[in-house]
């Protein structure tokens, strides 16, 4: 405990002490058997209590005899009954008893504001505040808050190094309401015990139950709320550190390097004084800021010499792709300019935008330095790696023309520090690696018998000059290939280019790349004979010729096309493909796909189509990986992840395309904007889990209900859009009421209740407008006139329901 701390643990003590002798001065006890009654039951309300969130404290609902006492009892009696209830509470716990100063401190404390709150009461002044006795009791417990969890909090603030406003703010400052509703609970027992005496009162010990309850109730969903942000936000992090494998991966530079300019950029943003979100977009930048090199050719990226005037052109895009591919991911904290900006310099001469001096984001400022320093301290494919205070010294010349001078002065104060901590991280245990180079030496041949290699039962039949010929057009063949690969981060793009580019080099009739979607292979690209058949394979891993090489990561030469798995459903089908040679696509994260080719000659392929398969392999996963990690990233920019129905972004790219279409054949089209009644009062009673649900079954059903052709998306929360091409008036008149029966249905079905109904709201291209704002608005508009038309019809409804219940119950007294 500080000194500061100490001082305020003193004083507090040092006043309740005061207080306690002030009350055994002024000792006097009026009514002893109703002052035991209420102190026995305060004593059993301190049981009643719960756990403070974010710090190590509790909170219990026995203010509530204690306001009482100030009500109707002495200053001493009320001041025995407080102080024994908050002993009790700090005695009677799960956990290990507290130190004696806690004790005596969270006593003294509750001493002085039971004090302060007697006399806000009983003070000579406080019939000229207010002659109501009502408002005078919670004015007491307003003060009896205040003095009772300021003193508190102040210390938790001192011993835990928190802020004193937050801490009274978070933990404390939500239980005012009810601090003020014990106010009018005593004030309403006062006036009960004037009437028929103070044995009644002993049933406040219910309200207290009824309190405590919705303490728990309320830090309960708080809890969860934050159980789930924590989550998403771990999941969040995760993405972004396995995309980051994908950029580190075809950089081929050091394994740990951007975790290391992931430790020192947040390290200089912490001292630099940055703020939190601040702090949090450098990490994630410092993760994904070479993201756009996904973009740039491998072989220019991986070029072991300087780079050509072309090349370096090509290479300057990366900082704008990779800003564009992360403006769809829409981070809470400013990720995107900090990745754009990261290669500008202090002087203005960067790129791309030539931004100098303040007008580059300091983020980008702090990560340019440090991803400077870490690329020369480590082996490079163009250079071996500077040691690292050389490496430091060249970066502090450049302060004020490449970097920010304050912040090289900075790093240059700090960095065997920051190494340090790199140091003490890297030595963590990693996780374990499958055994994937162990060597099994027992097992028989398979089935079919082992490969047959024809290119040594040619023996010397090719002549000389054409296998120097052929070997050149090999080396032509693979440099075109792995050049082509790395140009598009299109899967479809990418397989099309590598079967054309595969067949001058591998013979084949049919090719099919297979891509690992769970425990099954799909076939992503297939081309040639049997098309639709291979198109239509979902082979399990470890079935057929296929599905054996992706669980065993071993290639396959001359296999048994007939043995794929559901190739050939029906035994008497006659399959033209007699051989078939297959290689697994293993990436960073293990096998990716299989690349299998098929060729209806027996034993059609060698050692040396094998051989070159195998030198593509590893290019082709890269390559494959890469494709599919930019295929989610930009599936997630377009697609609602709660209800996996198109977001706004894609609802608005729908809706152009589909005016342009009516305009061109001069068709109608129809937009109906949908919005969940009762939806926030589903969220307050049963918790936002539960209002998940309801999205996702009423999303569910929403879709199955609509057309084949039909456009069904999310604009956000409990909104909805369809988009449907040539539907009339009438038609979406009698939609409506169909989707508002859905809506009841996903209430009753998730949670049982009968709140839910829906608003809709049309229009109709070209009568209502003709661009998508214009139709949008519209609905919208007709949307929330049924929605007060709605609201109109529940409040009658509930009206009515109110008065037949009034007259029942006067029947009943009245029978």
């Amino acid at each position: 405990m500080s000194k500061q701390a100490r001082i305020f643990l003193y004083a507090v003590c040092l006043a309740g002490l005061a207080t306690a002798v002030y009350g055994a001065v002024a000792c006097k006890i009026d009514d002893l058997p109703k002052f035991i009654a209420y102190l026995l039951t305060a004593l059993l309300a301190s049981r009643l209590k719960v756990e403070l969130p974010e710090i190590t404290g509790t909170i219990s609902v026995n203010f509530l005899f204690i306001l009482l006492g100030i009500a109707q009892l002495t200053f001493t009696e009320t001041l025995i009954l407080g102080c024994s209830a908050i002993l009790a509470q700090c005695l009677f716990t799960k956990r290990r008893w507290p130190r004696i100063e806690q004790v005596l401190f969270n006593v003294s404390s509750a001493a002085v504001a039971i004090a302060a709150a007697y006399f806000t009461y009983h003070g000579p002044w406080s019939t000229r505040l207010h002659p109501n006795a009502a408002f005078l009791l919670m004015l007491s417990a307003a003060v009896y808050f205040l003095f009772n969890t300021l003193p508190v909090a102040t210390i938790i603030a001192m011993t835990e190094n928190k802020r004193l406003q937050k801490i009274w703010t978070d933990c404390y400052f939500w239980s005012l309401p009810y601090y003020l509703a014990g106010g009018a609970l005593a004030a309403m027992f006062g006036w009960l015990t004037q009437k028929v005496g103070w044995q009644p009162t002993l049933l406040a010990l219910p309200a207290m139950f009824v309190i405590y309850r919705s303490y728990r109730l309320y830090l309960g969903k708080l809890e969860n709320e934050k159980n789930h942000v924590s989550e998403m936000a771990a999941l969040h992090m995760r993405t972004i550190e396995a995309l980051a494998l994908a950029i580190e991966a075809k950089d081929q530079t050091t394994h740990d390097h951007l975790e290391r300019v992931r430790v020192y950029a947040v390290e200089m943003a912490k001292r630099l004084d940055l703020s939190a979100d601040e702090v949090e977009a450098l990490r994630a930048a410092a993760l994904l800021h070479d993201i756009g090199k996904l973009a740039v050719p491998e072989h220019i990226i991986s070029k072991p010499g300087r780079l050509t005037p072309e090349e370096f052109e090509k290479m300057k895009i990366h900082p704008v792709v990779g800003a564009e591919i992360l403006e769809r991911v829409h981070f809470p904290y400013p990720v995107v300019p900090i990745v754009r900006a990261h290669h500008e310099r202090w002087d203005g001469t960067g790129y791309p935008d030539g931004l100098k001096g303040e007008e580059i984001p300091v983020g980008a400022r702090i990560l340019s330095a440090v991803d400077c320093l870490d690329a020369l301290a480590t082996d490079r494919q163009y250079r071996k790696a500077l040691p690292l205070d050389d490496a430091m010294q060249w970066v502090a010349d450049q302060g004020g023309k490449a970097f920010d001078p304050r912040i090289v002065n900075l790093l240059k104060t700090s960095y065997k520090e920051l190494e340090a901590i790199v140091h003490s991280q890297s030595q963590l245990p990693d996780r374990q690696k499958l055994s994937t180079d162990l060597k099994v030496e027992r097992g028989k041949a398979p089935a079919n018998g082992f490969v047959v290699d024809k290119a040594n039962d040619t023996g010397n039949q090719t002549a000389f000059l054409s296998s120097i010929a052929a070997a050149r057009q090999e080396a032509q063949v693979l440099f075109e290939l792995t050049q082509d690969l790395g140009n598009s981060l299109s899967l479809s793009e990418t397989l099309s280019v590598l079967s054309g580019r595969l067949k001058r080099l591998v013979p084949y009739d049919a090719i099919a790349t297979y891509i690992v979607r769970g425990n099954e292979l799909l076939p992503e690209y297939v081309n040639g004979d049997n098309f639709r058949l291979f198109a239509a394979l979902r082979i399990p891993l470890g079935e057929g010729l296929s599905g054996w090489v992706a669980q065993n990561r071993k290639p396959m030469l001359n296999g048994n096309p007939a043995l794929e798995h559901g190739y050939l459903q029906d035994s008497n089908r006659f399959s033209p493909l007699r051989s078939a040679i297959s290689i697994p696509l293993e990436g960073l994260q293990g096998v990716v796909g299989v690349l299998t080719l098929y060729h209806s000659d027996a034993d059609a392929y060698t050692s040396d189509h094998l051989r070159i398969l195998l030198a593509i392999s590893s290019k082709v996963a890269l390559s494959v990986e890469n494709a599919l990690a930019f295929q989610e990233a930009e599936s997630s920019a377009t697609t609602d992840y709660l209800t996996e129905l198109p977001n706004a972004r894609s609802l608005f790219i729908h809706l152009d395309r589909e005016l342009a279409r009516c305009k061109r054949l001069d068709t109608s089209l129809t937009v109906m904007v949908c919005d969940l009644d009762g939806f926030k009062k589903i969220n307050d009673r049963f918790g936002h889990l539960e209002g998940n649900r309801i999205l996702r079954h009423f999303s569910e059903t929403l879709q199955g209900s609509c057309r084949e052709y039909d456009y069904v998306a999310r604009m956000g929360g409990d909104e909805f859009v369809i988009v449907a091409p040539g539907l009339s008036a009438s038609a979406a008149e009698a939609r409506g009421i169909c989707l508002s029966e859905l809506a009841g249905n996903a209430g009753r079905e998730v949670c049982g209740v009968e709140w839910l109904s829906l608003s809709v709201g049309c229009a109709i291209y070209p009568e209502h407008g003709v661009d998508a704002e214009k139709l949008l608005a519209e609905a919208d508009r007709r949307m929330y006139i049924q929605k007060q038309e709605h609201h109109k019809i529940l409040k009658v409804f509930s009206t009515l329901t109110e008065t037949r219940r009034a007259a029942a119950v006067r029947d009943a007294v009245a029978g």
